[in-house]
């Protein structure tokens, strides 16, 4: 769509890096228009010509990849190319068969196939029976020789979602549903396949990510800025294609004009905001977390130097899928901005490190974005936080052993030395036993567990002091000493508290964080067995890595990302811990496949996003003016959006409330579907039943302890750091 009939003008974007073309273009073009012919793509699909020749040189596929991939040889490019022809195709298929007849079934039986036709170690693949299987029969042979096994797992997990994820858009446009901001992040990595174009990447560079190192953090926020920033600046181009032409509702303009009721073009400049935000995401990470991580897991200069070579492959695809968008016919890209290849762009520095060296807000410029996240002040006064009105349709059941339970937390704390004996830097207890007493940690448990005997009961209200004292100790003792070295010494230690015999945890242990994991951990993974103990002590290390995390953004003074932020703050919550203790009573019976299945995910995450909203909004007072906090969603939204306090409550509390709907909605219709394409039987639905039912009474528990609790009160606050080195900063600031 072109002039007047955009529906809204294509932002600025913050474009660092110039494009650079492969110069086996014409070759590409050449040999994917007859490999195209030759699998059938030009074939009649459902009685309607979806794709000829003319429309392969429109889309120009070649290109594309000519400009994502500049510099691989003439034979890689041709293979690439025909990758994206095939996904392309898919897409467009898919679309006429499945998405505008609402075939679910149908779907369900087509991607189902798909899946033979990538076989791990090679061997035999079914006939295909049309163009889409016959393409990738011929794709996966010639891709895979080169590859290990490690990376052909991650590519064919990658393209499974690519594949599967489609019946999520086929679901919503059914139901005539449009997805929630948090939702819409997660499921587009999936349905909109950059995951996939970054093993691509791998490939196309001829160097694989090295397997310890492809699931560390740094590495999977590579792949996911990559990826977001992929399917935004997608978004933006496509929009009048997909929303206006094609009825597509999985497109960030329209799930951000729908949660903030606002026009097309501010929704527009919103997503082109959040673009530029992971981008520089993107950058530091590269620039700021592979250096630590090399340094830590002592990654030798090839090792690294692949790494690179992937970092640097993701970077170029940025920059070409963006020109390739600027001159593709099948997008809307009137008003875009000028070529990379300009005399201006040309002579700009570029490459990982050079993207802050642009300065000016100009097209392709960086503007203030990026300086916003640092400058801004400490301790702020903000005072109590006008809370919302939350609703939760789940009724409140507290245990009644929580009396027993209040009692047992003192008395454990007590001796594990979490109240008096470790000092803050003022000198002063973190804990004293009236600000444990008034924080009520046994009524979290009580009220999120209703059901649990006496002594499941104890070791749940252990776990959550033990979390929230380590919780209190980072802000307290290590933010202030800035001492990142110190932070990783003690996550070490807390890791040799976990040994594989859980009765080796027994060991004299200095600290009463220590003393704490040790003794939980003798006592809750021993009835475990070895895959259990894994899971655990995985999300134990989760939750102290997410800490690690916030110190870092702490050393350099910087407000994070607001996607990084949300799905960084379910390892900082813990919540993980909870439900590994929880595998044996509540979904032992569950199969495997489906506790991997998207709606498996869908609904522990929902749950836990609540939980994290709901904290944040309670939680904000106390971290941001007597912690110096800014780990918080509202203080998050706040400076992304740039508006003040009671309107990011209001956004914070919207987001809460859609992932509770989002929860509800799994419930009443994913479950269902779940059931009845793994044929559970009574057991499994048993045990899924008994999941729910927890979800809901974690979720309802965690409300009515954040309202009953002493943790966040003001008059509490003013009375607990009122000698502490952070009060006398705070005074100093008000």
């Amino acid at each position: 769509m072109m002039g007047d009939s955009q529906p809204f003008q294509l932002p600025d974007f913050y474009q660092p890096y110039p494009a650079r073309l492969n110069p086996h273009l014409e070759h590409a073009r050449a040999h994917t228009r007859a490999w195209s012919e030759a699998m059938g793509f030009f074939e009649p699909v459902a009685g309607k010509q979806v794709w000829d020749v003319e429309h392969l040189e429109h889309a120009d596929y070649g290109l594309l990849c000519a400009y994502t991939h500049p510099d691989c040889d003439a034979a890689e490019l041709d293979l690439i190319t025909d990758w994206y022809v095939w996904v392309f195709v898919f897409d467009d298929h898919f679309l006429e068969l499945f998405k505008k007849t609402g075939d679910t079934e149908g779907a369900r039986r087509y991607l189902s196939r798909l899946r033979d036709f990538l076989p791990l170690r090679g061997g035999p693949t079914p006939e295909p029976t049309n163009p889409v299987e016959r393409g990738l029969a011929d794709l996966w042979p010639r891709t895979v020789p080169s590859m290990s096994v490690d990376w052909r797992r991650r590519f064919i997990a990658t393209s499974l979602a690519l594949l599967e994820e489609s019946r999520w858009e086929l679901a919503n446009i059914t139901a005539g549903r449009v997805a929630n901001p948090i939702e819409y992040i997660e499921m587009r990595r999936k349905v909109g396949g950059a995951p996939w174009s970054a093993n691509l990447v791998e490939h196309a560079v001829a160097a694989e990510v090295p397997p310890a190192l492809a699931d560390a953090r740094p590495l999977r926020v590579l792949r996911d800025t990559f990826a977001d920033s992929v399917h935004l600046r997608n978004d933006i181009f496509s929009y009048a294609r997909e929303v206006g032409e094609e009825g597509e509702n999985a497109n960030g303009i329209l799930v951000a004009e729908r949660f903030f009721d606002w026009p097309t073009q501010r929704a527009a400049d919103l997503v082109n905001d959040v673009l530029t935000s992971r981008l520089q995401q993107f950058e530091h990470t590269a620039l700021t977390e592979l250096p630590l991580l090399f340094a830590e897991f002592g990654i030798g200069p090839a090792e690294q130097a692949a790494v690179w070579a992937y970092a640097k492959g993701l970077q170029d695809w940025q920059s070409g899928g963006h020109e390739w968008h600027l001159q593709s016919s099948r997008y809307m890209n009137n008003g875009g901005a000028g070529s990379p290849h300009s005399l201006s762009a040309l002579l700009t520095p570029n490459g990982l490190g050079t993207g802050s060296v642009r300065l000016l807000p100009t097209p392709g410029g960086l503007g203030l974005q990026r300086f916003r996240s640092v400058v801004h002040a400490g301790y702020e006064q903000v005072g109590p936080t006008p809370l919302p009105e939350i609703t939760l349709p789940f009724p409140v059941r507290v245990n009644s052993r929580v009396g027993a339970a209040r009692r047992s937390v003192m008395a454990w704390a007590r001796d594990m030395g979490m109240v008096g004996p470790v000092r803050g830097p003022a000198g002063d207890p973190i804990w004293t036993e009236k600000a444990l007493a008034e924080f009520d940690l046994a009524l979290c448990s009580a009220a999120t567990d209703s059901d649990a005997g006496q002594a499941e009961l104890e070791l749940a209200a252990h776990w959550v002091t033990w979390g929230t004292y380590l919780d209190d100790y980072y802000p307290e003792v290590l933010y202030p000493s800035r001492n990142l070295a110190a932070a990783k010494a003690l996550g070490a230690r807390l890791t040799a508290c976990m040994p594989d015999q859980p009765d080796a945890a027994a060991a004299v242990r200095p600290t009463p964080l220590e003393r704490g994991l040790a003794d939980l951990w003798a006592r809750s993974a021993a009835p475990l067995d070895p895959g259990g103990r894994t899971r655990l002590r995985d999300a134990v290390l989760a939750f102290v890595q997410g800490c690690e995390w916030e110190m870092n953004n702490h050393l350099l003074h910087r407000i994070p990302d607001p996607v990084d932020y949300l799905e960084m703050r379910r390892q900082t919550f813990g919540s993980d811990i909870t439900w590994v203790l929880a595998h044996r009573a509540s979904h032992g019976e569950v199969p495997a496949a489906v506790r991997r299945s998207q709606t498996w995910s869908n609904l522990h995450n929902t749950a836990i996003d609540a939980a994290c909203l709901c904290n944040d909004l309670f939680s904000h007072q106390k971290e941001v003016q007597f912690e110096g906090e800014f780990h918080n969603a509202i203080r998050v939204i706040q400076q992304f959006l740039g508006i003040d306090r009671d309107d990011a409550v209001g956004v914070v509390h919207d987001l809460m409330s859609a992932r509770i709907d989002q929860f509800q909605r799994v419930v009443e219709t994913e479950i269902p579907l779940l059931v009845t394409e793994y044929d559970l039987d009574s057991a499994a639905r048993q045990a899924l039943a008994r999941r729910v039912s927890r979800l809901r009474d974690w979720m309802a528990g965690m409300l009515h302890w954040h309202r009953n609790s002493g943790r966040y009160r003001e008059d509490r606050l003013l009375e607990r750091y009122r000698t502490t080195l952070f009060a006398h900063r705070f005074r100093g600031t008000a």
